[in-house]
């Protein structure tokens, strides 16, 4: 019977315990990077090397009407100068909306856009004849306000050329249910209005590419490119398109990567401006953004104005959900089009809604362009509906923890939406961040000031349709085996520090018994690696790792079948473990690895073998839009924050926050608590200090644009962080795995948002949650009190009053 890596035959099963799954992995390149001997892309150096800088505009909207480069062109040490006039064809990581040139050709829609690009011998000599190059700009009217840049009837007004619909960049409208009837029938509705406000990634390394042409371009020459990426086969596509090069022609390859976190998931301008400057001068090209560039190129997360209304029964169950969503989406597309339906359809876990309806409009407006960060488009949505429930919660008298599990969804599901839900911790997620807390104990006894705020949350593994339409699998693996007891995994996925390449070998190593520093993974580099489609909605764990174990297996058939036939037993009775091959029923028989690969590769010829992961195709309901936020597989988690509040001065203190997270397995147990613990930080670092944002008053410059200006917590910041790893075995992931390294983030900052009402009595509905905010809602609130508005939170005990 033919198997697959969704459908392994018994004889898959290791006929032993696991002896690496589950276990605590040093990461495989953790020495490199922990010795400073890693190479990141501003580390490769190549002879006769050029560097080239960017040029870019100091206006937020504006028509170029013309560039000279003479000036700059004339400067000695200056190799080749190009413009939008070099790279005409647009792009666009998302197919259906190729909105973005290299290049600004005709206009420059924010501060920050890229004009044109030099190459010289040094950067002292680009950034030198950069300020040479005159331009000529006619100044338009700039739009900073997506609900004011939607209302604009004027096309001249029109932010992108590329845009149909004036500044709509996307609408979509889904209802499921009988929304209004069951929301007016329900006993109890709550509304209201939230804000979050954008935030940009923070990666330590910079973008960085490096292009080198190696023969004639015109004939049969070979671009390769060096980019700090996280999607290798995007970007080798898109350059194909752009730079009218076929695909065969081009290479890209992924050096380690110092951070990404969403912020390298399309291709950049930096880029195609390298891999063009190298084809004219013939000579490698090194472009390297500045702190600034990065700002400025951003791609983080959307800010979001949102309407919600929720509508209970009196025991707390859901009748209804009805929301309202403006994203501001910046200058481009980038995964817009993705954005605006994940802003909807990934809120309907972890709760179960009896019907359910979402608009979400983005607007292009002239800043930079929003894209994914880490938890793509439903993780502002997360923030209100977390808080919808706990205002549920108070009003109907219930507690939060136990409201939610009245509207668990359950596992082997369907949601509203019509998406398939397979295994479900969710449960399990709660019942361990109360216990951890002392929650049931401790949250009617905590003095004002001091709150506890539980949240609750899902988000997928992987989706389920690749980003360009195609029958073709997601992943795929490559694994050889040599003579010397080592095993090569050759796999075209991204490590971007979230340890890809060490779960490879993990399942490498368990497969075939081999320990992980016999393991060599060689990853994204595209004329060595199959094709995989990147670092991106938390996809490589379930795909590529489902991909890799199917030709581990196969691999491991054949040695246990080698040695079986020599000893003359079944193949049942082999196990490879610990460097050997032994036999279960007589341990003191045992071979070295090494010998049973030769065992095998006598028989089989080259020990070679690939796997291959392509989705079900019955995860979705049958409406326009229903494959997005389709996947084969959700994680869930719950987090539950103890905060300290200075009515004084509006300081939020989060002193620990609780974080249970449903993996489904944790293949490598260090690797998963990392990530768990990583997003909570990320979450809590937006919920009270991060905003990426540009100043109106000042033609949309940005207001922070360096790590010295723009605010995230530094380790005396971060509270103590509890990761507590729930295992809710998936037939879809690789021995039941999902993801961890995005879900965690989402509810950690809506279960802050509830513990400062817990502690204080106030909603803090919009992001960040600033001492100033803080302290005006707390003003508020005893004015409230003092006039018999509402009675006194957490009465009988010191408020902290200042005195008039």
């Amino acid at each position: 019977m033919a198997t697959d890596a969704n459908n392994p035959s018994p004889e898959d099963a290791p006929s032993h315990d696991p002896w690496q799954l589950g276990q605590s992995h040093r990461k495989v390149d953790a020495m490199e990077r922990m010795r400073g001997i890693t190479r990141y892309t501003d580390d490769l150096k190549l002879p006769g090397m050029l560097h080239a800088k960017i040029l870019r505009s100091p206006h937020a909207h504006a028509r170029i009407k013309s560039i000279d480069t003479s000036k700059a062109l004339a400067l000695e040490g200056v190799f080749a100068i190009v413009t939008g006039q070099d790279f005409k064809i647009p792009y666009g990581i998302i197919p259906w909306t190729p909105d973005e040139n290299a290049l600004a050709v005709d206009k420059v829609l924010h501060v920050g856009d890229g004009v044109a690009a030099v190459a010289a011998r040094d950067e002292d000599t680009a950034i030198a004849a950069m300020r040479l190059i005159e331009v000529e700009y006619e100044v338009l009217k700039a739009f900073f306000d997506p609900e004011e840049s939607l209302a604009n009837t004027d096309r001249s007004l029109s932010i992108n050329p590329y845009g149909r619909k004036g500044n709509l960049s996307k609408r979509v409208l889904l209802e499921f249910g009988e929304v209004e009837q069951k929301i007016s029938g329900a006993d109890l509705v709550v509304e209201g209005d939230y804000f979050f406000e954008g935030t940009t990634h923070g990666a330590i390394e910079p973008h960085c590419a490096l292009a080198h042409v190696e023969g004639d371009m015109s004939k049969s020459g070979i671009l390769t490119v060096w980019s700090a990426t996280q999607v290798s086969h995007y970007l080798h596509r898109e350059l194909s398109k752009v730079l009218e090069i076929p695909a065969h022609r081009i290479r890209v390859i992924q050096p380690p990567l110092g951070g990404a976190f969403g912020g390298k998931s399309e291709p950049f301008d930096l880029e195609f401006c390298a891999a063009k400057l190298a084809m004219l001068t013939g000579r490698p090209v090194k472009l390297l953004y500045t702190r600034e560039e990065v700002f400025y190129s951003h791609r983080g997360r959307h800010p979001m104005k949102m309407h919600y209304r929720t509508g209970f029964t009196r025991e707390g169950k859901i009748t209804g959900v009805d929301a309202r969503t403006i994203l501001d989406g910046g200058a481009y597309s980038s995964f817009g089009l993705v954005t605006t339906y994940y802003s909807g359809q990934l809120l309907c876990a972890p709760y179960e809604f009896a019907s359910y309806r979402f608009e979400s409009l983005r607007a292009y407006t002239n800043k930079p362009a929003c894209g994914p960060k880490r938890g793509h488009g439903s993780v502002q949505p997360r923030f209100a509906m977390e808080i919808q429930l706990d205002k549920a919660a108070v009003a109907l008298g219930i507690d939060p923890i136990e409201l939610r599990r009245r509207n668990n969804l359950g596992s082997e599901s369907t949601t509203v939406n019509k998406f398939r839900v397979g295994s479900n911790g969710f449960s399990e997620c709660l019942d361990k961040v109360e216990a951890a807390s002392g929650w049931r104990e401790r949250k009617p006894k905590l003095p004002y000031g001091r709150g506890l705020g539980v949240a609750g949350s899902t988000y997928i593994s992987g989706t389920n349709y690749p980003i360009y339409p195609n029958e073709m699998p997601q992943a795929a693996v490559q694994i050889c085996l040599d003579r010397s007891g080592r095993a090569r995994v050759f796999s075209g996925a991204n490590d971007i520090g979230q340890g890809s390449n060490t779960m490879l070998a993990v399942i490498v190593s368990e497969e075939l018994g081999l320990p992980l520093e016999d393991i060599r993974v060689l990853s994204a580099d595209t004329d060595l690696c199959p094709v995989d489609l990147g670092a991106y909605s938390s996809r490589i764990t379930l795909m590529v790792g489902n991909a890799c174990m199917q030709a581990a297996q196969k691999l491991r058939r054949k040695v246990c079948a080698a040695v079986a036939k020599r000893w003359e037993i079944p193949r049942r009775r082999v196990a490879l473990i610990a460097r050997k091959a032994l036999d279960l029923e007589n341990p003191d028989r045992s071979v070295p690895l090494r010998e049973a690969f030769c065992w095998a590769e006598a028989d089989n010829g080259l020990l070679g073998e690939v796997g291959s992961y392509n989705t079900p195709k019955d995860r979705h309901g049958d409406y326009r839009g229903g494959t997005i936020g389709a996947s084969p597989a959700y994680s869930f988690t719950a987090h539950l924050a103890e905060v300290e509040v200075d009515p004084e001065t509006g300081i939020v203190d989060v002193k620990t926050i609780w974080v249970a997270h449903d993996c489904g397995k944790a293949l490598s147990k260090r690797i998963v608590e990392g990530q768990i613990e990583g997003s909570t930080y990320m979450g809590f670092g937006e919920a009270l200090m991060e905003q990426h944002v540009v100043d109106p008053q000042h033609n949309g410059v940005h207001a922070s644009p360096s790590f010295l200006d723009y605010r995230m917590p530094t380790f005396l910041d971060t509270p103590k962080l509890e990761a507590m790893i729930v295992e809710a075995p998936d037939a879809n992931g690789p021995y039941g795995a999902k993801e961890a390294g995005e879900g965690p983030l989402h509810s950690s900052i809506p279960a802050i948002a509830n513990a400062i009402y817990d502690a204080v009595g106030v909603r803090i509905d919009t992001l960040p949650f600033s001492p100033a905010k803080v302290l005006a809602a707390i003003d508020a609130r005893r004015e409230q009190e003092a006039a018999g508005l509402v009675p006194e939170h957490k009465s009988g005990q010191t408020h902290g009053r200042r005195s008039a």
